[in-house]
C-alpha cells in the first residue's frame, strides 16, 4: 500500500525579506513498507518528522529527494494526484478544519459530489460511511453541535464516502477529552478489522498504539524502531532518552523488574498485568 524509498524532505528557513538562510531535513532518507490492511503506529515528539511523512503519504507534500508510492502511484505524478487522495485519505487534528457543510450528511457528501459519483451511489456511501462511525441518528445534525469525539467521527465518514483503502490520521485525537478520544480511537480500530481499510495512526498517545500491529518511532527525520507494540516498548530507557513515555502499566512492569520481580516485558494493558500479577502469586504459593 505505501512505499518509500529514500525518501527525502526538504524546507527552507527565510528571513524577512524572503531570503533563505537555512535548509533543514525533515525526512532524512527514509525507506519503509506498508502492507494493505496493516494497522500501523507511528510515535516521535514534536519535530521528529511523523506528520510530514503523513503528508507525503496524502501527496500534500511532495519530496526532495527519494520517492512515496502509494499502492504503485508516484506521488511525485501530477496526474494521478486525485487517484492517490482517493486511496489515501487523510484525517486532520481538528475536525473544524475538515468540517465545511451545516448538515452532518450534508458535509460527509461533498467529497464524493466533487467526484462526480451519481446522486444514489452518494445515498448510498453516506448512509454506509455514517454507519460505519456510527453517527447515522446525527445525520440532520448541525456538526458545530456536536462533541469533539463526534465531529472527528463526522471527519472520518466523510472520508470514507470516498472510498479509501487506507486512512491516515494525523493525532486525530490530540484536541479531544477521554471520553472524545476512546470514540474515535474504538471507530479506527473496527474499521481495520472490519473493513480491512489499512490504517496509519501518528500520535503521541502512547495508550493508543497498544492494538497496532506495527510501530514506528521517528526521531530527527529518521525511523530508529520498527515492531510489534510488545518490541517497542520493551526498550523503555531507549524511549525516555527519546523523550517519549511508555504505557503506564508497562512503565510499571519495568519498576518491577528493576527491582528484581520477575515480571514480563511484554505487558502493555492492566488486564496483562493482573493476569502476570497472578501468575507470580501462583508460582509464590507451590
Amino acid at each position: 500500500m505505501v512505499v518509500a524509498q529514500g525518501l527525502t524532505y526538504e524546507y527552507h528557513v527565510r528571513n524577512e525579506q524572503g531570503n533563505i538562510e537555512e535548509t533543514q531535513e525533515a525526512l532524512k532518507s527514509v525507506n519503509l513498507s506498508i502492507e494493505k490492511g496493516q494497522f500501523v503506529a507511528i510515535l516521535g515528539h514534536n519535530g521528529s518528522g511523523k506528520s510530514t511523512l503523513a503528508k507525503h503519504m496524502n501527496a500534500l507534500l511532495f519530496p526532495t529527494g527519494g520517492t512515496l508510492w502509494i499502492k504503485g502511484m508516484d506521488t511525485k505524478d501530477e496526474n494521478k494526484l486525485w487517484h492517490i487522495r482517493q486511496t489515501a485519505g487523510m484525517v486532520f487534528q481538528n475536525p473544524d478544519n475538515q468540517i465545511i457543510a451545516t448538515i452532518v450528511e450534508e458535509d460527509v457528501a461533498f467529497g464524493p459530489e466533487n467526484l462526480g459519483i451519481p446522486s444514489e451511489e452518494i445515498r448510498k456511501r453516506v448512509d454506509t460511511s455514517l454507519q460505519a462511525v456510527q453517527m447515522t441518528e446525527y445525520k440532520d445534525h448541525a456538526p458545530h453541535l456536536l462533541s469533539g469525539g463526534q465531529k472527528q467521527r463526522v471527519a472520518i465518514a466523510g472520508v470514507l464516502a470516498m472510498k479509501p483503502e487506507c486512512i491516515i490520521l494525523d493525532e486525530p485525537t490530540a484536541m479531544l477529552d477521554p471520553a472524545g478520544r476512546k470514540e474515535v480511537l474504538d471507530t479506527v480500530y473496527r474499521l481495520n478489522q472490519e473493513e480491512q481499510i489499512t490504517t496509519i495512526l501518528i500520535t503521541h498517545y502512547m495508550e493508543e498504539v497498544i492494538h497496532a500491529h506495527r510501530v514506528i518511532v521517528m526521531e530527527q527525520g529518521q525511523i530508529v524502531l520498527d515492531g510489534t507494540p510488545q518490541e517497542i516498548f520493551k526498550r523503555v530507557e531507549f524511549l525516555k532518552e527519546l523523550g517519549l513515555d511508555v504505557p503506564q502499566v508497562t512503565e510499571l512492569a519495568y519498576l518491577l523488574r528493576k527491582e528484581g520481580i520477575p515480571i514480563s516485558e511484554e505487558i502493555l494493558t492492566i488486564e496483562e498485568m493482573v493476569e502476570g500479577l497472578c501468575q507470580l502469586k501462583q508460582k509464590q504459593s507451590n
